[in-house]
């Protein structure tokens, strides 16, 4: 199989996990998940991981999820045709695709707070990585996905998210271009 097919089958999986991560600081919000708490004198999460926030990304996420699934027989009938088996999203993967990202977020932020990386500033590829490794960790279990398009989003995924940060920065949407 080519390696452009692999990626838009990494692609088709990983979307409602981007979708998820986007759109979750979006949703602003002013409680914070970890209510303040701190361990080791920082808080767990920072300021800027709020409940709101969270719940909105897994909310989008999912929702776009359940259009991938709506489309789906459509999209594996012509893959058939191409030779090329997609893998089947159902409600429970799509979710857990969602959370997973949230999770893995969270994840980074906590980790970035324990090594005194102030709220906002970048930390290359845990900042672009860590909602991948959530999405794909969480939902292993349930989601059919082949070693090689799983590479190839960890590949391409910091790329693609430098670019919808720096579109994000521009038109407002984010105060930092990362």
């Amino acid at each position: 199989m080519s390696l452009t097919v692999d990626l838009l089958i990494g692609l088709w999986v990983i979307l409602p996990a981007y979708f998820a991560n986007a759109f979750a600081p979006l949703a602003g919000g002013r409680t914070p998940l970890d209510m303040g708490a701190k361990v080791g004198g920082r808080q767990v999460f920072g300021s800027g991981k709020t409940w709101k926030g969270t719940l909105f990304g897994i909310f989008i996420g999912t929702a776009v999820g359940f259009i991938e699934i709506y489309y789906q027989p459509g999209l594996t009938a012509y893959a058939a045709t191409k030779s090329v088996a997609l893998p089947q999203l159902g409600p429970l993967s799509v979710f857990l695709i969602s959370t997973g990202a949230m999770i893995g977020d969270l994840v980074g932020s906590f980790m970035k707070r324990r090594w005194g990386v102030p709220r906002g500033e970048p930390v290359p590829l845990l900042d672009q990585l860590d909602f991948v490794v959530g999405a794909f960790a969480l939902s292993y279990a349930f989601v059919e996905l082949r070693f090689v398009p799983m590479v190839l989003i960890v590949a391409f995924t910091p790329l693609i998210h430098l670019m919808a940060n720096l579109i994000g920065y521009k038109i407002g949407a984010k105060k930092v271009p990362w």
